[in-house]
């Protein structure tokens, strides 16, 4: 299996890929240059054998022949001589050196087909150094004859003479003849040779040709493999660019399977992480910005509804102190009396209820720090049930708990994971105006962290409108101020957790919001009371 993957990083590896095709490349030019090469051996060969070998064994071959002329033309008039003595010494010299002239062809031969050559050029030397010793063979019995003939001559034995002569005229012209068909067939052994050299050579320029056209063709072909192995570089190039001028726009990344495909790939995702960062500082900013507003603006806000708060109460103290004795009192009176009270009751609430929204402004501007401890997450989702389970109730809804018996500690802030549940159960109350049903689940998952999930059965959200539901001052309802789930998310990232909200079924009816939050480092199981199984 690894030995498996080590092959396919190989093969995906860019730099092997461009390796191996250069490698190809190289490979192919050193065929061609080690054939060339070769073929230019192999003349130089040749020139050398045509120089040292075949030009020499026919000057030898021919010179022997020209000696046997030479021989003949002699031996014609030697009866006629007038002083025969002379064609002794002639005839000897050329007896002494007729030995020398046939170890001089038999060398010549040899250089020529035997000397480092084929099997079959080998033979056809072998076989004309045969002829040639036969040749000398028969030739060297003429010495005998000679004597007798000069002895003739000295005797003036003419007959004897004549006889001899004839006989050694005879016995050259076959010699003669003999020799001649050596020449011939050492001339067309030597046209055969000079014939095969140069079909070599052009069969060597052939496949120099052929060679170096495959040599370029895939020099070529290796080339445009390496600039479509590339290309997807310079792809990334230009996203790089476009980046740097500020395109942060999601692209499709450059399929490759090699590191540039990975390049690629990562790149975006850093593209993406830069993108979501800079959208998340512009948030940032802004809700900044926000918050000191909302900050400034609910500071100067709350000194003056305490102030009217307690008017109120001072003015419905008043008007109880002034309120006639029932003998007294007319019920023109009473009435104006209950309808200033009313008047009163109601301002008071909403003074109240803009003191609640000034203090929902001031907690998400100026979030306090954490004051972490390790908590029971079962148990505090246990309080805030309990604490508007009555609430719930009044609007017709019915709150069930699944809280599992053992779950890991969390290192949280009590108060603000007991806002957030609220503000998560409250939202689902407000998602079903006509009652129904809520169900918390608390349980831990193999990560060692808790998960918090709560539904609800309401009509559900429009996906649309699901992405921005975290977003402050967004909202759905016809009234609030579209921060509760804001905070409710500051909270879970504050905490090192996240909050999600998606479709309850496949249809779309209803809402669940998962919060996760992640265990203590000395995370322990916190053993949940009986009661914390499920309601």
């Amino acid at each position: 299996m690894a030995e498996r993957r080590e092959r396919t990083a190989f093969r995906r590896s860019v730099a092997a890929r461009v390796l191996v095709s250069y490698a190809i490349v190289a490979l192919a030019f050193a065929l061609a240059a080690g054939f060339s090469l070769l073929a230019q051996q192999a003349a130089a060969r040749e020139m050398r054998l045509v120089k040292g070998g075949y030009l020499p064994m026919r000057l030898a071959v021919h010179d022997l022949v020209a000696a046997q002329d030479t021989w003949n033309a002699q031996l014609n008039d030697i009866t006629e001589a007038k002083n025969p003595a002379y064609k002794r010494v002639w005839f000897e010299v050329e007896q002494r050196g007729r030995p020398r002239s046939f170890d001089g062809v038999r060398k010549a031969i040899t250089g020529a087909f035997v000397t480092e050559r084929d099997r079959e050029s080998a033979l056809i030397g072998e076989s004309l150094i045969t002829t040639t010793r036969e040749i000398e063979r028969f030739a060297r019995a003429d010495g005998e004859r000679l004597e007798r003939l000069f002895h003739a001559l000295d005797r003036n034995d003419a007959a004897t003479a004549e006889a001899l002569k004839d006989e050694l005229v005879r016995r050259g012209s076959q010699v003669r003849k003999r020799l001649g068909e050596l020449e011939v067939s050492v001339e067309k052994q030597v046209e055969l040779q000079l014939v095969a050299a140069q079909d070599r050579e052009l069969l060597a320029i052939r496949l120099l040709a052929v060679l170096s056209a495959i040599t370029v063709l895939v020099g070529i072909s290796m080339a445009l493999y390496a600039r479509r192995v590339l290309r997807p570089l310079a792809r990334v190039t230009e996203r790089a660019q476009a980046v740097a001028r500020g395109d942060l726009q999601a692209r499709p990344a450059v399929q490759s399977d090699d590191e540039i495909g990975e390049l690629a790939v990562t790149f975006e995702r850093m593209v993406s992480a830069i993108a979501e960062a800079n959208a998340q500082l512009v948030v940032a900013e802004r809700l900044a910005t926000v918050g000191k507003m909302a900050a400034h603006v609910t500071h100067e806000i709350r000194n003056p509804l305490s102030s009217i708060a307690l008017n109120l109460e001072l003015l419905e103290e008043q008007l109880g102190l002034l309120r006639p004795s029932p003998s007294a009192a007319s019920s023109g009176g009473r009435d104006a009396e209950a309808e200033a009270l009313a008047l009163l009751r109601a301002i008071g609430r909403e003074v109240e209820r803009l003191s609640g929204l000034s203090q929902q402004y001031l907690a998400f501007a100026r979030q306090r720090p954490l004051d972490l401890e390790s908590e029971d997450v079962g148990a505090i989702a246990r309080e805030a049930a309990e604490f508007v389970r009555r609430e719930l109730e009044q609007h017709g809804i019915a709150l069930e708990l699944d809280i599992a018996a053992e779950l890991p500690t969390v290192l949280a802030d009590e108060g603000q994971l007991r806002q957030a549940l609220l503000n998560l159960l409250r939202n689902a109350r407000e998602a079903m105006p006509k009652g129904g049903r809520i169900v918390v689940r608390v349980h831990g998952p193999d990560d060692g962290g808790v998960t918090v999930v709560v539904e609800d059965e309401g009509p559900g959200i429009d996906p649309a409108l699901r992405q921005h539901l975290f977003e402050p001052f967004f909202t759905t309802k016809s009234h609030g101020t579209g921060l509760g789930l804001a905070i409710t998310q500051q909270i879970a990232r504050a905490h090192g957790g996240s909050i999600e909200c998606e479709p309850r079924s496949s249809d779309g009816v209803g809402t669940r919001f998962t919060l996760r939050l992640p265990g203590a480092p000395d995370s322990r199981r916190a053993r949940s009371s009986p009661e914390n199984a499920a309601e």
